[in-house]
């Protein structure tokens, strides 16, 4: 307790820091001390406690300690917030008052009075607040384990411990087992976790006893601050032994039982956990180790059943009972005493005897127990025994024996002799054993009942005979002979049975036994005994038969051609005797007969011989000699087949010719005759042994024929074959004739012919068979007439086939096909080109040619010149008939070639209207001849009016309209229709959508009404204007009973007559507005010059911006082209050739390369088709007059050509239609107002 010692001094000098302090207004002069001390108090848990402390100390301060703390002067502590200071403090009252008090409350206090100068400091003596804190135990910890089982030994000792949680006051702990308090225990009381709490430790000693086995052992702690004692506890699981085994023996008479019997036999053992283990021992070996268990009764049995045998007499039973605290083995036994009768009787001896002789026997038991006695009966008489004895046996019992002698009689046989065994053991049994007595004694007649003697019989005659006999014991066993040897049923039976032998049947005392016989030479004449003991009867019979056996005997048995053989047939036996001839392969021969030989049954033999000559036509054939009985009328034959050795020979219907597909399989067949049999078959090719083991793609088949697979050209000839044999050899030929698909060799592509000469194309191929008409051609081409060979010879002689054209046309020129087909598949099909050479043909619809371009020197122009010729076009240009200096850098020429057709593309950088105004001639030239035509480079302006504006369909609503563009202005146009319903006054206006477009169908009119219709184009730069003849029509939409569609006829496109007289009002209206517009336009044209000039570099930049996509847009595949490779190109064509005009827009040609420009004489022949380039408005508006390049994709599939040649195709071919139709769908329509005024040229 050194915390509760009093510090005064730092309690006093701390007592009087604190402010606050409490002051006595007390006298000076009143003496100190205290007037009211504390005391020990006892409070319980919960409760207010209030310790007292009164003063008489004028002017100090007074506060109280908690186990040497203070807790200060003032009257709230608020350290501790149940605790306060109650009283009068001017009547020196400092009462601690402690509310809900609790284990924490439970400490020393003293009252402290502070040092004044009235005095020292006071201190009261301490006192000791108790706190009954009530706190019950929670918890009980045992050991072992609570709430679980242990298993204990019974009689055994046992320490168990049971230890109490934190409580106060300190619990008591009781032990119980089985309900009964443990005596043995020590406790003892610890400090607790916690301050002022204490645990109980208690520990019992234990001894289990059988008894408590399954019952509880509880450790019980109590307390006052419990209202009821908590409790745990394990369960006992006490082992102990069991108790000795019982046999419940079935009956009265323990251990006597009968062989035989199903004994059961039950051993119980009660008590014991574990309960007891059984087990069944029969003189001291295990018989039965299952048993079972009772828990609830703790009782074990075991169920012994077994089958009671003889040998288990004096067998011990026992049942053994233990468990696993037993010490001993628990035993409990029987002894069993068996009865049982004898297992079988035995009489040995004969019961059969002839009569009249006596007969001998002895009965003889099994073991038994007890013993038994024996005795004889005879039918119901009892016969008495000459000798009887007992003797010891098996398992403890008795073996009996009986012997018997007596005389037999004839009236005996059949009775039973029975010898009886028995006991007064076995009074309910009885055991015998019998057998049959049998008296022999001889059958009294015998006789054979069959045809008579001396009768013809058939051989192959079905002949019954019956043997009987009267009377005899045994049955006699009657036997057939056959010239003294014993009939038998042959093994196994033949079909049909020549001898079949029935059994010995009985009727009443006759016996009988049946033989039937298949007559045949054996049986002539042959005797037939029946025997029955000393009896026997006999019959004989005479059978007719053919030759038994026909045989040719041979003088040689290797012959060769020209040897001679001496054949001689003999006729064994036969009855009567037959008549002897020989043949040959149906051709009778003449013979000579033999002298007869002995015949076997009693028959007649005969012989005869013939000679022959062997030839190797005789090999195979056979030789037969034929027996004849005409009495019998049947016929033996035997035949003697040739065997002649000779070379080999080829027969007639040996194959020469062979004929096979290339690629397929062949067999050579051989057609051959040896003997013996070819020993080896070689064939030879071109010198050359084929391998008999075989190839990969030959094998010689076991008889000779080659057999040939996958078949080539190089197979075809003759094949020599050469037999042999150990007598010779012989060879043939064999022709392999090796058929296969034709495969072109040679075809010249191109053949050029001059337009109007004559030419061949000359068709040249490997096949066999070769064919006269295995030669066809055709021509390839778009349309049907295209195709067509009128005016071609065609021919063939051998491997070559011919197509012959007289004179060429140019229509004529394209692609050809020649197919061969020989009938072996697949035909082959090659491709050449006709080229038709003609003179250079420029394309020129109109006499002049138009571009526009703006001459501001800043604007570049692209003129097109396109000839059709062959061979290749040189193209030149001259300006106002002076040759083009392409040496200017303001001028690039590209050239280019596609099949017949050629291509000039000139391009002028910085166009002026002073020098490139002009008039330029495109002249191409080839070794045939030259043309040209003119181009005029202008400024852009209005677009001319379209022309030959035709009605393609009407309807009573509407009316199709088709009209060909005009000459653009070198600007994007669009088409705008006016109309007007003659009679009607007003116009109406539509415009043409898409812009580009040719054809469009005016909608919304009435039926049965004229109108006229006139068609504007327009550009940025304005319209077309009316006066064009071309641009105007009249229609008369139909009625509504006519019928719609195409108009039949054409309608008029010139104007109908108007009056010529005019208004004068209107003429001087015209006249005063020419005047006002000639001095607008003066002023115009000044601002015009200023703002094209300001403007037109813009435009140029904007021009060279798009190229490069124009380049990437169009490019064409299949083009030949010289010049600049880096300059944009491309190919447009159309139908449409008139008028022919080319179109600026979107275009703006770069300037062409100085330094890099490379020339390829004679063409280009090399270059990629990806390299190609092409402006997109190559060739607007040009006709296409050849098959597109798609048509010649197949082309030269089989036809070698020159790396060299300028017109090689590549892999494949790309419509040029397609191409046609992208490149003018690239180029986007200009919007009528997206080019200024300013800069819509000059007007020249």
């Amino acid at each position: 307790m050194a915390l509760r010692t009093p510090i005064r001094a730092p309690l006093l000098l701390t007592g009087l820091l604190t402010a606050g302090l409490a002051q006595l207004p007390l006298p000076a002069s009143a003496p100190r001390g205290f007037w009211a001390l504390p005391e020990n108090l006892t409070v319980v848990e919960g409760a207010t406690a209030e310790l007292r402390c009164g003063v008489s100390a004028p002017g100090s301060v007074v506060q109280w300690a908690k186990d040497g703390l203070l807790l200060g002067p003032d009257p709230r502590i608020s350290s501790f917030p149940r605790y306060r200071l109650e009283g009068d403090p001017t009547r020196g009252e400092f009462h601690l008052h402690i509310e809900a008090c609790d284990l924490s409350d439970d400490a020393e206090y003293e009252c402290q009075v502070g040092r004044s100068e009235t005095g020292p400091e006071l201190v009261s003596p301490r006192v000791i607040l108790s706190i009954l804190g009530m706190v019950p135990p929670k918890v009980l910890q045992l050991t072992p384990e609570a709430g679980s089982t242990v298993t204990w030994v019974a009689g055994q000792e046992y320490m168990v411990s049971c230890v109490s949680g934190d409580a106060k006051p300190a619990p008591d702990i009781t032990f119980f087992q089985s309900g009964q308090t443990i005596s043995d225990i020590s406790a003892n009381v610890n400090a607790g976790s916690q301050e002022k709490l204490f645990t109980t430790e208690a520990t019992a000693r234990v001894t289990p006893q059988s008894s408590d086995n399954g019952q509880l052992l509880v450790c019980e702690g109590s307390s006052p601050a419990l209202d009821t004692p908590i409790r745990v506890s394990v369960t006992m699981n006490v082992l102990f032994p069991p108790g000795p085994p019982v046999i419940e023996w079935p009956g009265l008479d323990e251990g006597h039982v009968r062989a035989g019997q199903s004994l059961e036999l039950l051993c119980v053992a009660r008590g014991g956990n574990p309960p007891a283990t059984l087990q069944w021992l029969k003189n001291g070996q295990s018989m039965s180790t299952a048993w079972g268990t009772e828990h609830g009764e703790a009782v074990a049995r075991s169920m012994l059943v077994m089958i009671v045998r003889p040998e288990d007499h004096g067998a011990r039973l026992s049942c053994e009972a233990h468990n696993s605290v037993s010490t001993g083995i628990q035993e409990r036994g029987v002894t069993l005493q068996v009865t049982f009768p004898p297992s079988a009787i035995t009489i040995l001896g004969s019961a059969s005897q002839s009569e009249n002789k006596n007969v001998t026997l002895s009965c003889i038991t099994k073991s038994s127990r007890p013993r038994v006695l024996l005795r004889w009966w005879l039918g119901w008489r009892q016969l008495v025994p000459t000798e009887e004895m007992v003797m010891d046996g098996l398992h403890g019992g008795h073996v009996s024996m009986s012997n018997l002698t007596f005389l037999v009689r004839r009236e005996d046989n059949g009775l039973t002799l029975t010898c009886e065994a028995f006991s007064e053991a076995f009074a309910k049994e009885t055991f015998k054993k019998s057998l049959t007595l049998n008296v022999k004694y001889p059958a009294q007649k015998l006789w054979i009942e069959g045809p008579p003697e001396g009768q013809r019989l058939r051989a192959g005659t079905r002949v019954r005979l019956l043997c009987l006999a009267i009377g005899g014991n045994p049955d006699p066993s009657l036997t057939w002979l056959k010239d003294s040897r014993m009939v038998t049923e042959p093994r196994p039976p033949q079909e049909p049975r020549r001898v079949q032998l029935g059994s010995l049947e009985k009727s009443g005392s006759t016996f009988s036994r049946e033989l039937v016989l298949i007559m045949g030479p054996s049986d002539n004449q042959a005797k037939f005994t029946c025997k029955a003991g000393q009896l026997s009867a006999s019959t004989q019979l005479v059978v007719q038969f053919p030759p038994t056996n026909v045989t040719i005997l041979a003088n040689a048995t290797a012959l060769r051609p020209g040897d001679a053989l001496n054949l001689t047939c003999i006729s064994v036996s036969s009855n009567p005797p037959v008549n002897l001839s020989w043949d040959k392969e149906g051709e009778r021969l003449e013979s000579v007969a033999t002298p007869p030989r002995s015949a076997p049954f009693r028959g007649s033999a005969a012989a005869r011989s013939v000679l022959l000559r062997m030839s190797s036509r005789d090999h195979g054939h056979q030789v037969t000699c034929r027996a004849h009985s005409p009495e019998l009328r049947e016929t033996m034959s035997a035949f003697h087949r040739l065997n002649v050795l000779y070379p080999p020979e080829f027969l007639g219907e040996q194959v020469l010719v062979v004929t096979a597909v290339e690629q397929g399989e062949a067999l050579l067949p051989v057609s051959v005759s040896a003997n013996p049999a070819p020993e080896a078959f070689n064939w030879t090719f071109r010198g050359y042994r084929l391998s008999p083991a075989g190839g990969p793609r030959h094998r010689i088949l076991s008889g000779g024929a080659l057999q040939l697979w996958n078949v080539t050209r190089a197979d075809d000839g003759l094949y020599q074959l050469h037999c042999q044999n150990s007598e010779g050899t012989a060879e043939t030929l064999v022709r392999l004739d090796v058929h296969y698909a034709p495969t072109i060799r040679a075809l010249q592509d191109p053949t050029e012919v001059n337009i109007g000469g004559s030419v061949d194309i000359v068709c040249t191929v490997d096949a066999n068979p070769i064919l006269p008409g295995m030669f066809n051609w055709e021509r390839l081409g778009e349309k049907e007439e295209d195709q067509s060979l009128d005016e071609m010879e065609k021919m063939s002689k051998g491997a070559t086939g011919r197509l012959r054209i007289h004179h060429a046309k140019l229509a004529q020129a394209g692609a050809y096909q020649c197919i061969v087909d020989n009938g072996v598949a697949p035909p082959a099909r090659g491709l050449v080109r006709l080229v038709v050479r003609f003179a250079p043909q420029v394309e020129h619809p109109t006499p002049l040619t138009k571009v526009a371009a703006a001459g501001d020197s800043t604007s570049s122009a692209t003129l097109h010149c396109r000839a059709q010729g062959v061979p290749n076009i040189v193209f030149t240009w001259t300006k106002n008939g002076v040759p083009l200096d392409l040496q200017d850098p303001r001028y690039t020429e590209h050239t280019y070639h596609q099949g017949g057709v050629h291509s000039s593309l000139l391009t002028i950088a910085n166009v002026s209207a002073a020098q490139d105004y002009a008039l330029f001639t495109c002249t191409a030239t080839n070794p045939l001849g030259s043309d040209h035509t003119n181009i005029q480079l202008v400024s852009i302006s209005r677009p001319d009016p379209p022309s030959g504006l035709k009605v393609v369909s009407m309807t009573p609503y509407s009316v199709g309209l088709e009209w060909k563009p005009g000459f653009d202005g070198g600007l994007p146009q669009r088409f705008q229709i006016r109309y007007e319903a003659l009679g009607t006054p007003g116009f109406f206006y539509v415009d043409v959508l898409p812009p580009e477009a040719t054809t469009f169908t005016l909608t919304g009119l009435q039926p049965s009404t004229r109108y006229r219709v006139w068609l504007l184009a327009s550009n940025a730069l304005g319209d077309s204007g009316l006066t064009h003849k071309g641009s105007q029509i009249p229609i008369t939409t139909p009625g509504l009973d006519q019928p719609s569609g195409e108009p039949d006829y054409q309608l008029p496109t010139e104007q109908p007559a108007e009056p010529t007289e005019l208004p004068l009002l209107p003429v001087l209206f015209a006249a005063g507005g020419l005047l006002l517009l000639s001095n607008i336009s003066c002023v115009g044209g000044f601002l015009w010059q200023r703002r094209l000039r300001r403007l037109a570099e813009g435009i140029t930049e904007k021009t060279e911006a798009g190229s490069e996509e124009d380049r990437v847009k169009n490019e064409y595949e299949d083009s030949q082209w010289t010049g600049d490779r880096d300059t944009q190109s491309s190919t447009v064509s159309t139908t449409d050739v008139e008028p022919y005009y080319h179109s600026m827009k979107n275009f703006s040609p770069r300037l062409p390369p100085t330094l890099e420009e490379v020339y390829y004489p004679g063409g280009f022949t090399h270059l990629e088709e990806e390299d190609m380039v092409f402006p997109g408005h190559l060739y607007d508006e040009v006709e296409r007059l050849y098959a597109p390049p798609g048509a010649w994709g197949p082309l030269y599939d089989e036809v070698p050509m020159s790396p060299f040649d300028p017109c090689r195709p590549e892999e494949t071919y790309e419509d040029t239609r397609g191409i046609y139709d992208r490149v003018a769908g690239d180029l986007d329509p200009m919007e009528p107002d997206s080019l200024p005024f300013e800069l819509r040229g000059h007007l020249v």
